[in-house]
């Protein structure tokens, strides 16, 4: 066991620091909120433990000697790092930290996780915003977001969360040849899938439908062949509801998630806090 550090009595150091810094007893009793003779007493009490003369008294106050100089510089930095961690412990206290996210993502795998979070980060407080379209992120509504792409966007920082693992799935026991593709309006992994595969796309029969979570639903029913997300339909080819037809599986950054932040934008404490947290989910 560690054993504890040699630390001389903090009241005596608050004294000595407020005197050092504001060059007189009195003016540091007042800021102190305690009598000019306690403030002396506390001073005298510190060099005395430490047997060091840390001022020089004279009729127009105290001046510190260098021995004092050296040691004002040490508490006034020590001071002022327990001053810096308080603030920023306090900013993080309730810290609301939004991100927008697709609902799909948000559904499948972000929201199951979010009780992990509370546990590890109980004093903040995500707010999950999830849209089809790309949030403004240089409007400031929003800290950071998550986006499925190659991650090259216009105005954005992207760092790579995970790549998604791509093949197509229907519901297990269904007629393939008898089933249309489900695709939403940007079909760009299928296009990835189907290049990788020397699988026709473009001749295939398609349903268009708006979000993923439509797609991953209507597959589920057996209304048609979705690209499995394997990220978040995994489970359902585990537990046999889906079935994958074909061993190819795609896996590129083409096809992958990405935490966004806006350029030249530095993510405050909190922000910063949940991004470790993604990253670390992304890797377990």
């Amino acid at each position: 066991m560690r054993s504890a550090p040699l630390l001389p009595p903090i009241p005596a150091l608050r004294a000595f620091e407020a005197v050092a810094r504001l060059r007189g007893v009195s003016r540091a009793a007042r800021e102190l909120l305690i009598t000019q003779s306690a403030v002396s007493h506390h001073v005298r009490k510190l060099e005395q433990d430490l047997g060091v003369t840390l001022f020089v008294r004279h009729a127009r106050g105290m001046d510190l000697t260098p021995a004092g100089e050296r040691y004002y510089d040490t508490v006034g930095r020590a001071f002022a790092l327990i001053a810096d961690g308080t603030a920023a412990l306090a900013s993080e206290a309730n810290a609301v930290v939004r991100i927008s996210v697709l609902p799909s993502f948000a559904a499948h795998w972000l929201a199951p996780r979010l009780g992990r979070l509370r546990k590890a980060h109980p004093t903040l407080t995500v707010e999950l915003d999830p849209s089809l379209d790309a949030a403004d992120l240089r409007a400031g509504r929003h800290d950071l977001a998550i986006r499925y792409g190659g991650g090259v966007w216009d105005g954005v920082d992207a760092t790579l969360l995970m790549t998604e693992r791509l093949t197509p799935v229907a519901k297990t026991g269904s007629t393939l040849a008898d089933l249309p593709l489900l695709i939403t309006r940007k079909a760009f992994d299928w296009t990835l899938w189907s290049a990788a595969a020397g699988f026709d796309f473009a001749a295939a029969r398609k349903v268009q439908l708006t979000d993923y979570n439509v797609v991953a639903q209507a597959a589920l029913q057996g209304e048609g062949v979705a690209l499995g997300r394997l990220r978040m339909m995994g489970s359902a080819l585990e537990q046999g509801v889906l079935t994958a037809p074909y061993d190819l599986v795609l896996e590129t950054r083409e096809a992958a998630y990405w935490i966004v932040i806006a350029s030249g934008r530095r993510p405050s404490r909190a922000a910063s806090t949940v991004i470790d947290w993604l990253r670390s989910e992304a890797a377990d």
